[in-house]
């Protein structure tokens, strides 16, 4: 975190070693593969509530995330009051119709039928709760003064992740949501004009009748994703 005054470089031996041995290692990469293929993002959701203690730890874990300059550009609100879920409902359900019905684009409405989205968002109401993630667009000093944050898409992305990573370790499903521009939000949450936000995570416990599109489980083959430069024989 940028602190006005703190500009020299200081070594602080690395204080965590969590590294483990090759067979170990492996173990633990498939392992963790297995469990992330059952994260699913999940638009029908419970009535069982989640206590705030776990949103806050999972928020934590996110803001652990590495930024640019460690400026750490996030800023996560939290929201469990049932009006100002229905007041993000309205607003995102406004700017929806408008995507729904022409702004987005025949290409892009294509694409997003198999997914079987809508302008109605019940989840924004139904999940007892829901994150909105703002990205700062610059940063203040303690005495005001404005300063540059760098690579904040990119910062607020990785962090974004872990916190997405953080809720399926916790046992909650939750779902990207991104009404676009979400202008609305800023003013609602209490947030700054130089914040923006760019993600309402609904977060809760899948209901019984929960569903996922059948698309959402196609996902490319390793060799489409990954390509591997190595310096010796293929293992």
């Amino acid at each position: 975190m940028y602190r006005k005054g703190e500009i020299s470089y200081q070594a602080l031996p690395l204080p965590d070693r969590v590294q483990l041995d090759e067979v170990e290692a492996q173990g633990a990469a498939e392992q963790f593969l297995a469990y992330m293929r059952k994260r699913h993002s999940v638009r029908d959701y419970s009535t069982r509530q989640v206590p705030e203690a776990v949103i806050k730890a999972c928020i934590a874990a996110a803001a652990t995330a590495p930024s640019g300059a460690n400026h750490q550009p996030w800023h996560f609100v939290a929201i469990s009051d049932q009006k100002m879920k229905a007041q993000i409902r309205a607003g995102a359900e406004e700017e929806e119709r408008a995507f729904y019905s022409g702004g987005a684009g025949d290409e892009w409405l294509s694409a997003l039928e198999p997914i079987g989205t809508g302008a109605s968002k019940p989840h924004l109401t139904d999940a007892p709760w829901l994150i909105v993630v703002f990205a700062q667009r610059y940063g203040l000093t303690q005495d005001g003064k404005r300063y540059k944050n760098y690579y904040v898409p990119e910062s607020v992305g990785i962090a974004t992740g872990i916190l997405i990573t953080a809720l399926h370790h916790a046992g909650l499903v939750c779902l990207e949501h991104t009404p676009n521009p979400m202008k609305f939000l800023g003013p609602l949450c209490g947030r700054p004009d130089h914040e923006k936000p760019v993600m309402i995570l609904p977060v809760g416990y899948p209901a019984e009748h929960a569903t996922v599109p059948a698309v959402a489980k196609r996902k490319k083959p390793l060799d489409q994703v990954m390509s591997v430069f190595r310096s010796g024989p293929a293992p």
